[in-house]
C-alpha cells in the first residue's frame, strides 16, 4: 500500500492539535508526518502516536525537500494566503481550514458527506467551510435532495472554542472571576461572554451583517450549488465552551412531511437523529463534543409557510466543524486514489 507524507501546519493551536488527535484516530497510511508552526513555536516537542516530532518552523526553505502529498492548514488566514500556494507549487494538496480561499471560484469547498465530487476539481487548495456551515451543510443536504430548498433562515448559538484559545479563556477564566464577585478583563470578546450572550461573531460589514453571517450565507450556495436559495443568518456567541448549536428554518419547494423529513435525515451518512421530547431527548452540545457525527432534533413541521421545517442542529466545532472535516477530506482522497 502507498505510504503519504502528511503536513500539519499550525500544529501547536487548538484545531492544529485536534488535528493530530484525529489523524492518530483514522490511521491513515502515512510515512512521515511534518508539524509546522509559528518561529515562535519552532523546536517546540510534541508526542504524537508514540513518538516525539520537533515543530518546524514555517518557511518555504523548510517545505522544500520534504516530498509532502497532503498539508492540514488551521494557521489562519494571512498564513494560508502565503504558504498555501508554496505548498501546492511543491506538489502537495492544501486543505485549509481558514476563510481565506473558501469563495475563490477555482477552490472547491468541501463537506465530504455532502460535495465529495468537488475534490476531484482541486488545482492544489481545497477549502474547510466555517465551522457553523459544516454541520448545517450535512443536515440540509438530503433535504435538499428531497424537496429542493427555497429559503433558510439561520440563529446560531456558538460556543466560545469557536474563537480559539483567547476566546475559551475568556470563558474559563471569566467563571472563575465571576464566581468570587471580581471582574475579568476579556482577552477576545468586546465584552463579557459569562452569563451573556454576544450577537457579534466576527466584524460587522456595511450591510450590518457580521462576516460569520455572510460566510454561512455564501458558503451554502456555493457548497449546495445552488445561486438561487435565499439564506439569512443571525450568529450568536454564547457562553458554551464547545459544540456549536443552530436553529435552522428551512422552506422546501415541494410538498414535506415530519416523517419524511425524518426518513431523509436517518438516511444521510454522518447524522444522529434524537428527536423524542416526549422523553426529553434532543441534541445538546455536551452530547456531541468528541464526536463527528451532527446531531439534529427538535423536528417540527413550520406551518407558516407552504412547505418548510425546524431543526435544531448539534455539533462539534473543533473537530466535525474543523479538523475532522478537513482529516475526512484527505482520507476521501487517499481511499478514491485522488492523491
Amino acid at each position: 500500500m502507498k505510504k503519504y507524507n502528511i503536513a500539519v501546519v499550525g500544529a501547536t493551536g487548538m484545531v492544529g492539535n485536534k488535528f493530530l488527535e484525529v489523524l492518530a484516530e483514522k490511521k491513515l497510511p502515512v510515512e512521515n508526518y511534518y508539524l509546522y508552526a509559528s518561529a515562535k513555536s519552532a523546536g517546540k516537542k510534541v508526542n504524537f502516536m508514540g513518538k516525539d516530532y520537533t515543530v518546524i518552523e514555517l518557511t518555504e526553505e523548510n517545505v522544500l525537500d520534504k516530498k509532502i502529498d497532503i498539508a492540514l492548514f488551521s494557521a489562519g488566514g494571512s498564513t494560508s494566503a502565503r504558504f498555501a500556494p508554496v505548498f501546492a507549487k511543491h506538489g502537495a494538496v492544501v486543505i485549509d481550514n481558514s476563510s481565506q480561499w473558501r469563495m475563490h471560484d477555482d477552490v472547491p469547498l468541501v463537506v465530504p458527506e455532502v460535495n465529495p465530487q468537488d475534490i476531484d476539481w482541486n488545482h492544489g487548495i481545497i477549502a474547510n467551510p466555517n465551522c457553523s456551515t459544516i454541520q448545517a451543510m450535512v443536515a440540509l443536504k438530503p433535504l435538499y435532495d428531497k424537496y429542493g430548498i427555497k429559503r433558510i433562515v439561520y440563529s446560531t448559538y456558538q460556543a466560545v472554542s469557536g474563537a480559539g484559545v483567547a476566546g475559551y479563556n475568556d470563558l474559563m477564566e471569566g467563571v472563575k472571576a465571576f464566581s468570587k464577585g471580581e471582574t475579568y478583563k476579556t482577552q477576545k470578546f468586546p465584552y463579557q461572554i459569562v452569563n451573556n450572550c454576544l450577537p457579534h461573531i466576527d466584524v460587522f460589514l456595511d450591510n450590518g451583517y457580521t462576516k460569520e453571517e455572510e460566510k454561512m450565507i455564501k458558503e451554502t450556495k456555493k457548497i449546495l450549488g445552488d445561486q438561487n436559495i435565499k439564506v439569512t443568518a443571525t450568529t450568536v456567541r454564547v457562553p458554551v465552551l464547545n459544540s456549536h448549536s443552530e436553529s435552522i428554518n428551512v422552506e422546501f419547494n415541494k410538498p414535506c412531511t415530519k416523517e419524511g423529513v425524518i426518513e431523509a435525515l436517518k438516511g444521510q451518512k454522518g447524522i444522529v437523529v434524537v428527536d423524542d421530547v416526549a422523553n426529553l431527548k434532543y441534541p445538546m452540545p455536551v452530547d456531541a463534543t468528541g464526536h463527528d457525527e451532527v446531531f439534529v432534533g427538535r423536528i417540527r413541521i413550520d406551518d407558516t409557510v407552504e412547505s418548510g421545517v425546524n431543526l435544531w442542529v448539534v455539533a462539534d466545532n473543533i473537530r466535525k466543524g474543523a479538523a475532522s472535516n478537513a482529516v475526512q477530506i484527505a482520507e476521501y482522497m487517499i481511499e478514491n486514489g485522488k492523491i
